[in-house]
C-alpha cells in the first residue's frame, strides 16, 4: 500500500483580509507573503510525491493542521513534507514541525530548533562563525544609533535586511547604504514595517553563490549555482524586483573545481553545525578578498518547478519529478519508512 505524504505549506493570497492584496491588510508590508508558493509548487510536488511511490494529501498551512485537529477532521497521513513558512514572529517556521511532533506525524525537513535558529541571522551567523565559517563584520541593531555606532568601526558600503526574513523579504536596491542618510533610512524603514530587528553587514562586493544540500548518511552536495547580480548595486538580481534592476544582471568571477569544492565543504560545516535534515539551501558571496562569506541558510528551499531544483536536475539530466521525488524517498528512509 502507498504511503500517505501530508503536504503542509501556505499559497500565495492567504494572507490579510479574503479578496483583498496583501499590502490592503492592516499592518502588512507588499510583500509579507512573498515566501509562500503558488499553485504550480504545491502541483509539482504532489507529482514528485507520486513519483516516490506516494500519495499527496494536502493538509495546508500550521494553521489549519491546528483548526482540523480540533475537528476531529485531520486526515491520516504516514508523514509530512513541510514547507510551511507561518507569518510575523522568528519562531514562525517553526509552527508546523512542532505541530507535526505533537501529532506523532513523522516529518521530512528539518525540525522546529534548527529552522528557528537559521531563520535568526544574526543569531544564526553567530552560530556558524563559533563553528569557523567566515561571515562579514555584521550586527543587530535595534535602533539607528545602535546601527551608526557600528559605522564607526567599518566602512562603508553596508548591506541591512530584516533580522529573520527570506525569500529577499525586505530588501531592495536601497539595502545597500553608502552613507549614514542612506543607513538611516532603510534601517528605520525595517525596525517600523517589519516590526523586528535590522541586520547590518559590511557589504561584500563579489560573486555570488548558493548550494544545495540533500540527502542524509551521508548528505550530499549538489551542483553549485551562481547567482547574477544586479550591476549597479552588486546585490543579487533575484533578489529586486524588475523596476528596482539598473540594467542587465551580470555575471561576475567564476565557479572553478576549487571554490566549488570550498563552498561545497563549507555548506556541510553550516548543515552539521545546525543539524539540518533531508534538504537545504545556503547562500555565499565573496569579499574584497576572494573568500566565500555566509550570508544565510535556508532549510525551507522554493520547490517551485522553474526554481533551483529544476536547475539543478536539468544539470543532472533529470527531471524535477526524478530529483524531488529522490529527496523524498531518502527522507522517508530516515524516518524509518
Amino acid at each position: 500500500m502507498k504511503r500517505r505524504l501530508g503536504l503542509v505549506f501556505e499559497l500565495r493570497g492567504s494572507l490579510g483580509d479574503a479578496g483583498q492584496p496583501v499590502d490592503a491588510a492592516a499592518g502588512l508590508p507588499a510583500d509579507a507573503d512573498v515566501e509562500y508558493e503558488p499553485e504550480e509548487t504545491i502541483a509539482a510536488l504532489e507529482a514528485a510525491a507520486r513519483a516516490a511511490g506516494c500519495e499527496p494529501v494536502r493538509l495546508g498551512s500550521a494553521r489549519d493542521l491546528l483548526a482540523a485537529r480540533e475537528r476531529g477532521a485531520l486526515p491520516p497521513v504516514d508523514a509530512a513534507l513541510n514547507i510551511a513558512e507561518g507569518y510575523g514572529t522568528r519562531n514562525r517556521e517553526a509552527w508546523a514541525p512542532v505541530l507535526l511532533e505533537l501529532l506523532g506525524i513523522p516529518a521530512l525537513g528539518s525540525d522546529a530548533l534548527s529552522l528557528s535558529l537559521s531563520l535568526d541571522k544574526a543569531w544564526c551567523r553567530d552560530v556558524v562563525a563559533a563553528a569557523g565559517v567566515p561571515v562579514a563584520p555584521g550586527v543587530s541593531v535595534e535602533s539607528f544609533r545602535e546601527a551608526e555606532k557600528f559605522t564607526k568601526t567599518n566602512d562603508y558600503p553596508f548591506f541591512v535586511k530584516p533580522r529573520w526574513e527570506g525569500t529577499a523579504k525586505g530588501i531592495g536596491a536601497a539595502s545597500r547604504v553608502d552613507d549614514p542618510a542612506a543607513l538611516r533610512r532603510v534601517t528605520e524603514r525595517i525596525l517600523e514595517t517589519y516590526r523586528q530587528p535590522a541586520l547590518v553587514e559590511s557589504f561584500l562586493p563579489g560573486a555570488e553563490y548558493t548550494v544545495t544540500v540533500v540527502g542524509h548518511a551521508p548528505p550530499r552536495v549538489l551542483p553549485v549555482l551562481q547567482r547574477a547580480l544586479d550591476p549597479a548595486t552588486g546585490i543579487g538580481a533575484h533578489a529586486l524586483a524588475d523596476g528596482e534592476r539598473s540594467g542587465e544582471p551580470q555575471v561576475v568571477g567564476g565557479l572553478d573545481a576549487t571554490l566549488e569544492k570550498t563552498l561545497g565543504d563549507l555548506t556541510l560545516e553550516v548543515w552539521e553545525t545546525l543539524r539540518l535534515l533531508d534538504f537545504a539551501r545556503a547562500d555565499w558571496k565573496l569579499n574584497a578578498g576572494g573568500q566565500p562569506c555566509f550570508l544565510e541558510v535556508n532549510p525551507l528551499p522554493t520547490f517551485a518547478p522553474d526554481g533551483s531544483f529544476a536547475i539543478l536536475a536539468e544539470l543532472r539530466g533529470e527531471t524535477y519529478e526524478s530529483l524531488v521525488g529522490g529527496v523524498i524517498e531518502d527522507g522517508l528512509r530516515r524516518l524509518g519508512l
